[in-house]
C-alpha cells in the first residue's frame, strides 16, 4: 500500500472563477468574513498577500476541531489561475509527512470549475485519507461563492 496520495475535488461555482482566484490568491484573510464557520482567521507571516513565497498563517475548524496550519506560497500562475502551496507546520503534519494543497479554476463563460488537488504523503498505513479535508476545502468554495451571489 502506497503512503502517497493525492485527492482531486470539483466544483462548479455561480460567482466569477476570477474573483474566488483573487480571493484565495491576495485576499484569504478575508475568509474569516465569508466562511466564519470553517476558517476563524489567516495571518501573513513573511512577504505579502498573494506573492510566491509568501508564508500563511491558518486558524481553522476541521473535524469539529480547532485546527493551525502554516503554508508557503510555491506556486502562482495567474494565465492558469493556479496557486500551489505546501503545509509547513501545523496539525495535517501530524498525520502526513509532506502536504500539498492546488487550487484551479477554469472560467468558461458562465461556467467557473474550481479544481482542488490534495498531494500528501501519510507517516504510516493507518492514516487516512484525507477527505474530510477536501469536504472542507470545497464548503470554503461554496461559502465564497454565497458572499459573492449575495
Amino acid at each position: 500500500m502506497s503512503l502517497k496520495g493525492k485527492l482531486v475535488g470539483q466544483i462548479n461555482i455561480k460567482c466569477d472563477g476570477d474573483v474566488f482566484h483573487e480571493v484565495y490568491r491576495g485576499r484569504p484573510h478575508h475568509l474569516s468574513s465569508m466562511s466564519l464557520d470553517k476558517v476563524q482567521s489567516v495571518d501573513i507571516h513573511e512577504g505579502e498577500w498573494g506573492t510566491v513565497g509568501s508564508i500563511n498563517f491558518w486558524n481553522f475548524f476541521h473535524d469539529g476541531k480547532k485546527k493551525v496550519a502554516k503554508e508557503i506560497v510555491e506556486e502562482i500562475d495567474e494565465e492558469k489561475k493556479l496557486i500551489k502551496k505546501k503545509i509547513i507546520e501545523g496539525d495535517l503534519l501530524e498525520d502526513y509527512k509532506s502536504f500539498y494543497i492546488t487550487t484551479h479554476v477554469e472560467t468558461k463563460g458562465e461556467d467557473n470549475l474550481i479544481t482542488w488537488i490534495l498531494e500528501y504523503e501519510k507517516k504510516n498505513a493507518n492514516v487516512p485519507d484525507p477527505h474530510t479535508f477536501m469536504g472542507l476545502v470545497l464548503g470554503v468554495t461554496k461559502d465564497i461563492e454565497a458572499y459573492h451571489i449575495k
